[in-house]
């Protein structure tokens, strides 16, 4: 998928995206780039909301996830089952968000326990940057279950991936 077609698909299927206007920077297997403006995501403060960053953080790990599974034929439904945000900086006009997996192995671990137990888990990690510099963090940690299975995470049953 190009970052044309994920920008069209983000925007047909995630109205969030659209309001906020974010669009798609560069795609790739292990790596994505989004971007968006001070605008519409501006707090009281002129900042970019807390909550903005969170949700563009977290469109651009699924978006990455979600890419990745489309170009490599791997079926599954995605959702996120946990995620925690640390903020070191304000943003105070357009920024990046940097998605990538947390670690070199995660792709092949979470594919391996895909299809192995039709359910898996992986952890990725998005990025933003202002002015050159690192402003918040996101670890996400993602499930996906193969077609025909419940999305939702159950938080008393062990997902290994």
């Amino acid at each position: 998928m190009n970052p044309g077609e994920l920008n069209d698909y983000l925007h047909a299927n995630i109205p969030l995206a659209e309001f906020m206007h974010v669009s798609v920077v560069s795609v790739s297997p292990d790596s994505l780039v989004l971007s968006a403006p001070l605008e519409p995501n501006v707090n009281v403060h002129q900042t970019v909301f807390g909550g903005s960053a969170a949700s563009i953080a977290l469109i651009a790990a699924w978006s990455l996830l979600h890419v990745r599974m489309s170009d490599s034929h791997v079926a599954g439904n995605v959702v996120v089952h946990q995620h925690r945000m640390t903020y070191f900086s304000p943003i105070k006009g357009r920024f990046t968000t940097h998605a990538e997996f947390a670690t070199p192995t995660a792709w092949d671990e979470f594919v391996h326990a895909l299809g192995h137990k039709g359910r898996a888990r992986v952890t990725l990690v998005a990025t933003l940057q202002y002015d050159g510099h690192r402003a918040a963090r996101l670890e996400g940690e993602f499930v996906a279950r193969t077609p025909g299975q419940a999305t939702t995470p159950d938080p008393a049953a062990h997902v290994d991936g």
